[in-house]
């Protein structure tokens, strides 16, 4: 079996761990930014367990092309990002690894896409080029092969009407939009769907005044008459998904994994269950980029598996899904 075939066949803490020990070497000895960071930290190589693997920090995407020796960019994915501030570049070298990591975790988590008409309010992602989210989406309506499903820019009024018929004709939907526009439509237009799955993207975007994630999620229930907002946890830099199904704790496909580091010494992990500490992320599918990041994100660690997202640190750009400051 292959290194590719190994990763999403991940069926256990012990597989992970020799799995991601081979993706490290790989990249160590492919990934020149990627080698020139862990040797300039003068650690011992190769490492002996997950625990010791040097994360990179994330903000080399946006200084760096980072991609392993001999491949060249199928496609590039740019961050969102404020005005003036520098994006992260991910170029991507085998565009069919992210579609079948996307769409393995929508399905593991949700469903087939067949069986959803698929709708999406994403203003700010559909005004910029080469956005991962809408590259992602938009396979999934392809995926859906339903001829209602489809993009809205800013016609709110349009896709209100297709929500309701969508109720009437009792088809399943999944609505993907972003914060500040999921806003703005129920503040407009009050809905009561309650089988209509809402996923929330992402906050304000320098659109409106940034909220705790409970006050949006909380006036999104209202608005569209659901029980739970869903969410994804993705970034431009990363070709897979953690997913929330409950609006308050994400869980990772098995090919991915979330450790913890502390905020004051960024080279040491945090160990059980409850602090808070930065999130560093293992993505053994972003195999010919870099599987091992350090985010910008806080998060905490649940017994269970899964995680929390709690804001990021005080100096980090505004960007990427699931971005919103807690109170």
């Amino acid at each position: 079996m292959d290194l590719i075939e190994s990763i999403f066949r991940v069926n256990s803490a012990v597989d992970f761990e020799q799995i991601a020990l081979k993706v490290f070497d790989f990249q160590y000895n492919n990934i020149e930014i990627y080698k020139t960071y862990v040797d300039a930290l003068h650690i011992k190589t190769p490492p002996s367990n997950i625990n010791e693997i040097p994360f990179l920090p994330i903000s080399a995407f946006k200084s760096h092309k980072i991609m392993a020796k001999g491949k060249q960019e199928a496609l590039t994915f740019a961050s969102s990002g404020t005005t003036g501030k520098q994006t992260s570049l991910h170029f991507v070298a085998d565009k069919s690894l992210y579609e079948r990591s996307f769409r393995s975790c929508f399905e593991f988590f949700i469903g087939k896409p067949s069986d959803y008409v698929f709708l999406a309010l994403l203003p700010s992602y559909l005004e910029r080029n080469n956005s991962s989210l809408v590259y992602m989406i938009n396979d999934l309506i392809e995926q859906s092969g339903k001829e209602d499903s489809g993009f809205y820019l800013h016609n709110i009024d349009n896709l209100a009407v297709k929500l309701n018929t969508l109720k009437h004709l009792q088809k399943k939907t999944i609505l993907f939009g972003v914060g500040f526009a999921l806003l703005d439509m129920v503040e407009k237009i009050q809905f009561d769907f309650p089988e209509l799955i809402v996923f929330e993207t992402g906050g304000m975007k320098g659109r409106r005044r940034e909220m705790a994630r409970e006050d949006l999620h909380a006036a999104l229930k209202k608005g569209f008459g659901v029980q739970t907002i869903y969410s994804e946890y993705g970034m431009t830099e990363l070709l897979s998904q953690a997913y929330s199904t409950n609006g308050s704790t994400f869980k990772t496909p098995s090919w991915m994994k979330i450790l913890l580091r502390d905020a004051q010494d960024p080279l040491s992990l945090i160990e059980g269950f409850g602090p808070k500490g930065g999130i560093n992320v293992i993505d053994l599918a972003n195999i010919y980029s870099c599987s091992f990041i350090a985010t910008q994100d806080m998060g905490r660690l649940h017994a269970d598996g899964s995680f929390e997202v709690l804001g990021r640190f005080e100096d980090a750009d505004i960007r990427g899904c699931n971005m919103l400051y807690e109170n």
